[in-house]
């Protein structure tokens, strides 16, 4: 299934790593990739979208001068972006909550933990592909639809007939498996930002 499955998907891979980029270009391959371009950086990669986007996004967060949030905040809102519904894959060694909810709030669609295994990777990319989230634009953020629950409760718009979660100090910087990480990136209808938007009426549109 593999062998065909991602064969004519382009993928560009963003690392600073050369043994990363490596990597990521094997594994891509072993899925069956044929379509695989990678850059050094983030201006790079940026240039390299700009000039030829790709179908797909893998980017690593921690690079110098532009990181990995930089560069798919680039994608998703600049002017000159050629595709803001473009999907992002980032990758990085660090899953701390505050790290997902940045990375979410960014505009990512997915989110693999390194070391990446084969296995984690086609899940991510069957995931962006097969069952991509709609995006919604709300307030300034423009990307795929998030779950609502915050860790920190907005006061001047939150519902106060409802009870916020209280959420342990103690975990507010707890690493997150990788399970834990798809299922607060993925959410149902029920616990998604546009949904109960549009199931309370509060301006949450709906980019077709």
């Amino acid at each position: 299934m593999w062998d065909s499955y991602l064969r004519d998907v382009r993928i560009l891979i963003v690392d600073d790593q050369d043994f990363i980029r490596s990597l990521l270009r094997h594994i891509l391959g072993v899925l069956g990739c044929t379509g695989i371009s990678d850059a050094a950086s983030g201006e790079a990669a940026w240039f390299a979208i700009r000039d030829n986007p790709p179908d797909l996004l893998i980017v690593d967060w921690e690079m110098e001068p532009m990181d990995g949030i930089e560069l798919v905040k680039k994608v998703r809102h600049d002017e000159t972006s050629p595709d803001r519904f473009m999907p992002i894959i980032m990758i990085t060694a660090h899953s701390e909550r505050p790290r997902i909810i940045a990375a979410r709030d960014a505009g990512v669609n997915e989110f693999v933990m390194k070391p990446v295994s084969a296995k984690t990777l086609f899940s991510r990319l069957n995931a962006v592909i097969e069952h991509p989230r709609r995006f919604v634009r709300a307030g300034e953020y423009f990307g795929p639809d998030r779950r609502r629950k915050r860790m920190f409760v907005d006061f001047e718009r939150r519902d106060t007939k409802k009870k916020e979660k209280a959420i342990d100090v103690a975990d507010v910087d707890k690493q997150m498996s990788q399970d834990e990480v798809n299922k607060f990136l993925n959410p149902d209808d029920q616990d998604s930002e546009a949904g109960q938007a549009e199931a309370s009426g509060v301006a949450a549109k709906t980019v077709s």
